[in-house]
């Protein structure tokens, strides 16, 4: 066999095939045995029938197809790996001979990943820009620790305010009738949360464990409940309990609770600021890495397969039904509880995955033409990160992969120094 290669454009190659008549005569072979027993001929019991009779009666091309097919396979995978082809497309083929006893000539076309023209990678003018952590900051941080720590305790000697918590039974009244879901007992309710109509909290400021009153409210004009939008109604309540949430002092007591190193304020003080600090530093250097990626991608010229973004797009639908599956959920329950269609949601996802396929392209070409590879520390690096996951020593890790797992962490290695490099050299 011969094969003959030519490229069409950045994405799309064109191979010439000339085969021996004897391989082909091989693949009719194959396809006489794979279809004789579903053809019938007179005088012959099925599956019985010479290839030459049936050939004389179907005509001579009856199995040319499937021979075709039957020997494709492996002289295609021949021609890619002679070439060094990387396809992302099922090919189009094209016979231009065919018959037995001659040399078989056809020609496929199919897109490949596409040749990446690099702009400029390096010296972008761009800087890692980190959000100063202040001193309100870490007050704030401290605040919401105290808050979590609270607990809300018994008021029997004064009126509700705001913020405090009552415990009320209420039942809502539309006229003389009462209406559906209007209606709870032992409800506990946040003061001046705003989780309940528009002036229902206000209405119970004031009142004393046993109370009994009528809070008058006006249903806003747009509600889901069409009967009741725009009604003014009246709730019959009664107020069962009241507390208030009792915050704990900043005191050291306070700090050995909260904090497993911190023994005074001052230190933990400062343990926040570090933790508040590492925060800032972690966000801000992932949208330092998305802005130099992007803008690398934006200096770069790539024509992106059809297929290439489809196959990303089936990749991150089956990334969703996977999340769907742990929460108990079909995907195509999702689509009907959403009123969303799988290809809707393939056009929602297909302008992320364009960027994410321009991204991976992008960077292999950086890796290529800087040739950054990883060492053995780096690629043992990046094994070790998944062996904590499955709570694995490294060794344990490496027993469970193939050579072709190792080969997919030495380049996941080699892809993660890539964007350090990009990064470094950014500014």
């Amino acid at each position: 066999m011969t094969t003959t290669f030519e490229k069409l454009s950045s994405n799309k190659v064109k191979l010439g095939f000339v085969v021996e008549p004897e391989k082909f005569d091989e693949g009719l072979k194959k396809a006489y045995n794979k279809l004789k027993g579903r053809i019938s001929i007179p005088g012959f019991r099925k599956g019985k029938a010479p290839m030459k009779v049936i050939e004389n009666h179907y005509g001579e091309a009856v199995f040319y197809e499937d021979a075709l097919d039957a020997i494709f396979p492996e002289i295609y995978q021949e021609a890619l790996k002679e070439h060094d082809v990387q396809v992302v497309d099922r090919p189009e083929i094209d016979v231009e001979q065919i018959g037995r006893g001659k040399e078989l000539k056809f020609t496929v076309e199919v897109f490949v990943r596409p040749d990446v023209e690099l702009g400029e990678y390096k010296n972008l003018g761009l800087v890692k820009t980190v959000d100063e952590v202040t001193d309100d900051d870490v007050n704030a941080e401290i605040e919401r620790a105290r808050d979590r720590s609270s607990r809300w305790v018994d008021v029997e000697d004064r009126p509700a305010k705001l913020d405090d918590q009552v415990n009320i039974d209420y039942a809502g009244f539309n006229g003389d009738e009462q209406f559906d879901g209007g209606t709870a007992q032992n409800h506990d309710l946040i003061l001046g949360s705003g989780s309940f109509i528009p002036g229902f909290e206000d209405q119970l400021v004031g009142a004393k464990v046993g109370d009994e009153l009528d809070v008058n409210v006006t249903f806003p004009e747009q509600y889901h409940a069409e009967e009741l939008a725009g009604k003014p109604v009246v709730f019959k309540v009664k107020v069962n309990g009241i507390r208030e949430k009792e915050t704990p002092a900043l005191d050291d007591d306070f700090v050995t609770e909260v904090s497993e190193t911190a023994n005074t304020v001052a230190e933990y003080k400062a343990e926040v600021r570090d933790t508040l600090e590492k925060a800032a530093d972690k966000r801000a250097e992932s949208a330092f890495e998305n802005e130099v990626i992007e803008k690398v991608c934006e200096n770069a010229k790539v024509d992106i397969p059809d297929a290439m973004i489809e196959e990303q797009i089936d990749s991150m639908l089956r990334d969703m039904e996977m999340r769907m599956m742990y929460q108990g959920m079909k995907l195509d329950d999702y689509f009907k509880y959403t009123g969303q269609t799988r290809e809707q949601v393939r056009d929602m996802y297909r302008d992320s995955a364009r960027e994410q396929v321009l991204g991976q392209l992008v960077i292999e070409a950086v890796k290529k033409a800087e040739n950054i590879t990883a060492t053995e520390e780096e690629t043992d690096a990046e094994m070790d990160r998944y062996a904590q996951q499955n709570k694995k020593t490294l060794d344990e890790f490496k027993q469970m992969l193939s050579d072709s797992d190792k080969a997919y962490f030495a380049e996941a290695a080699a892809t993660r120094k890539t964007i350090e490099f990009l990064k470094a050299n950014a500014e």
